[in-house]
């Protein structure tokens, strides 16, 4: 959902309340175009066996530094649901990391 932010800016200025003229606009936008890299990533994976080490590699650089960020910054009540749900995927990942990386 994040990613539909690249193909939908007004996304942003509802969700976020930043306007198109705010230097954040253009970083929030290539937020979302990181998260859709992510996501193409995950989809690869789920077909091509040699793409899955990468997939994981890159949705626990992704999970692991918001987590970190979020803990940082006093664990911002407003974002706690983001981290909740990542917080809850890390056991998968480390799930799908074990298969990946398995001999």
């Amino acid at each position: 959902m994040p990613a539909s932010a690249l193909f939908r800016p007004a996304t942003l200025s509802a969700l976020y309340r930043i306007e198109p003229d705010n230097p954040l606009f253009l970083l929030m936008q290539h937020r979302a175009a990181l998260f859709l890299a992510v996501f193409v990533a995950c989809i690869w994976a789920a077909f091509i066996p040699e793409g899955r080490r990468l997939a994981v590699i890159i949705v626990g650089i992704s999970m692991l530094s918001f987590l970190a960020l979020y803990w940082m910054a006093g664990s911002p009540l407003q974002l706690k649901r983001i981290a909740m749900v990542d917080l809850a995927g890390l056991p998968v990942l480390v799930g799908v990391a074990w298969l990946a990386f398995r001999p």
